[in-house]
């Protein structure tokens, strides 16, 4: 039936698919598509030049100068995240297992989000912190700030790694681009704009790039649903069944069997463990907020962000449950039929293959690079800021003038550009990058949460525990990982019966769990710092007059946190309810 619906498209409209000798697909866009990819570079670059003109200090390359407001710093903090990796791998989710993929916003990111700023971002923002790491060091000293920063560099180059391949899996696939022009011309654009501006060039070309990214997937989706005949068109057509729109008990996304072990793998592993890992602790997001000007912005950031991530799925997860129905080769894929190459990750491309006229191609692919810039950035922005303060600033070379480090910054944002060259063969090894990226949430940022709010609500645990904790809790996700059937592709032995995103949410839930027992037992075997150092590091002993600002209980209602909060909280369990 897929073979049917595209093969009565009007071939005048749809530009004409090209099979290269290599069988990959490529698309014949013309003059005006990249006239409009063209015109996106220069602005991108624009903005790059235009923030350089702010940066004096290394506080205004690293953090803008804490001076951005909070609409701008929120819709930063989800463009960041709205990356290459979000939309091939969301819809990649949606192509493989269909709705249950939702549990990645409505219970894997909104509760954490706003959580963040409601309760944890007065304690980074009124600490004066530079960075996650920073306020790790102030809380448990050197030991777990070096194990957190060195872990969190890590996680970014492989991050932007898998950046890196998507975008040369887009340019090579729908402009026949040989990869590794793809990755120098596009590379070469993201290093020029955040090496020129720093977080402001990286901030501001981020709002742009949500605007941009909206655009490019709001008529696919639209175009994709009038194809296969709206919503009931779906129900009647989507395989195995219309048990793929219903969200839960979601065993097929998370491999286990039993309905009851897969919520609480989806709630615990995802929804707890790996959501606010991420969420909370990751700098790659935090670092948007604390650019904003004030406590209450602060706070406000991630909340704001929270809107419009709980209505992304509607534009790629969606697309990506159409493919299956639409396109011959995912819908074969699916079905289980081998003899192609086509991977889950292909699913938006192959979509917007079969669907888009040029003109909205151009948007299309201007929308893919702005997401891997997006992405990018981030992952770039965020290791400078952690490298120079973190790592070079404290345990190699210190007490220099504040330029000094500010071309260290401007230094690592080259290498942080180049390294993921390398990083981008891991990632071209897994069929839905999904799986992959949950791995190293699981190794990365379920043990950071779990040391980070077990030190922020109890006073008694020391700094011997801390970096303790962290590195058990890593070691047991690896461990978990190690054992099960694919988390680690050939590296995996396949003792456990678990397998992709369900591997993961067990790896993240013995990271949090081990690393909280470790942790406790570490704290009464050592002595914790004095009271009196922990002020505005521990919940207890933080007055609570320091974590708002002066004029908030006056503000209107839509510049309140907590109400804005409430609000957003409200919306996500209608649409929990609505989908369940």
């Amino acid at each position: 039936m897929a073979g049917n619906i595209l093969g009565s498209r009007n071939a005048v409209i749809v530009p004409e698919i090209v099979v290269a000798a290599d069988n990959t697909f490529r698309l014949d866009a013309n003059v005006f598509d990249y006239t409009i990819v063209a015109l996106y570079f220069l602005v991108v670059l624009g903005i790059g030049a235009l923030a350089k003109r702010q940066v004096s200090t290394s506080l205004d390359f690293f953090l803008s100068g804490r001076s951005l407001p909070a609409w701008v710093t929120g819709l930063a903090f989800i463009s960041a995240n709205l990356g290459a990796v979000e939309i091939m791998g969301m819809s990649a989710n949606g192509a493989q297992y269909g709705m249950a993929t939702v549990h990645y916003f409505w219970i894997g990111a909104v509760p954490a989000m706003l959580f963040l700023g409601v309760v944890m971002m007065p304690f980074y923002y009124g600490s004066g912190v530079r960075s996650v790491p920073e306020f790790m060091r102030r809380r448990f000293g050197t030991g777990a700030h070096l194990v957190n920063a060195l872990s969190f560099a890590l996680a970014q180059l492989l991050i932007a790694g898998i950046n890196l391949y998507l975008l040369a899996t887009i340019v090579n696939r729908l402009l026949g681009w040989p990869l590794w022009v793809s990755l120098v011309v596009a590379a070469a654009i993201v290093l020029s704009y955040t090496a020129l501006g720093g977080l402001s060039a990286a901030i501001y070309n981020e709002v742009l790039q949500f605007f941009v990214i909206v655009a490019a997937l709001l008529p696919l989706t639209l175009v994709a649903l009038h194809k296969v005949g709206g919503w009931d068109g779906i129900q009647a057509r989507i395989q195995p069944g219309p048990e793929q729109l219903s969200s839960w008990p979601g065993t097929d996304l998370t491999g286990i069997e039993s309905p009851l072990l897969s919520v609480i793998g989806i709630v615990f592993g995802l929804g707890f463990v790996l959501s606010f890992g991420y969420w909370t602790t990751n700098f790659v997001e935090v670092q948007r907020a604390l650019a904003s000007s004030s406590i209450s912005a602060a706070r406000r950031a991630p909340i704001i962000g929270a809107f419009p991530k709980m209505f992304i799925p509607f534009i790629v997860i969606i697309p990506g449950i159409i493919a299956a129905i639409v396109v011959p080769e995912i819908a074969s894929l699916k079905a289980g039929d081998g003899g192609s190459d086509v991977k889950y990750n292909d699913a938006i491309l192959l979509l917007i293959r079969d669907l888009l006229p040029n003109g909205m191609l151009g948007v299309a692919i201007a929308g893919l690079l702005a997401s891997f810039m997006a992405g990018m950035a981030a992952n770039i922005s965020a290791f400078n800021a952690v490298f120079s303060y973190d790592l070079w600033q404290q345990y190699v070379v210190k007490d220099r003038r504040d330029s000094y480090y500010l071309l260290v910054g401007r230094v690592a944002t080259v290498a942080a550009t180049i390294i993921p060259i390398g990083t981008a063969l891991i990632a071209s090894q897994y069929s839905n990058l999904m799986d992959y990226l949950q791995t190293l949430f699981g190794f990365f940022n379920a043990p950071l949460f779990a040391t980070f709010i077990l030190g922020m609500f109890w006073k008694r645990m020391t700094a011997t525990a801390g970096w303790t904790g962290l590195v058990s809790g890593t070691l047991a996700a690896v461990l978990v990982a190690f054992l099960a059937q694919d988390s680690l592709g050939s590296l995996s032995i396949g003792v456990l019966s678990l397998s992709g995103q369900g591997a993961s949410f067990v790896a993240a839930g013995a990271a949090f769990v081990v690393d909280i027992v470790v942790s406790v037992v570490v704290s009464y075997m050592t002595l914790p710092k004095p009271e009196s150092e922990l002020e505005g590091l521990v919940y207890s002993l933080t007055p609570k007059e320091s974590l708002v600002d002066p004029d908030e209980g006056v503000v209107p209602w839509h510049k309140s946190p907590t109400k804005v909060a409430g609000v957003a909280l409200v919306l996500v369990i209608i649409l929990n309810l609505i989908f369940r």
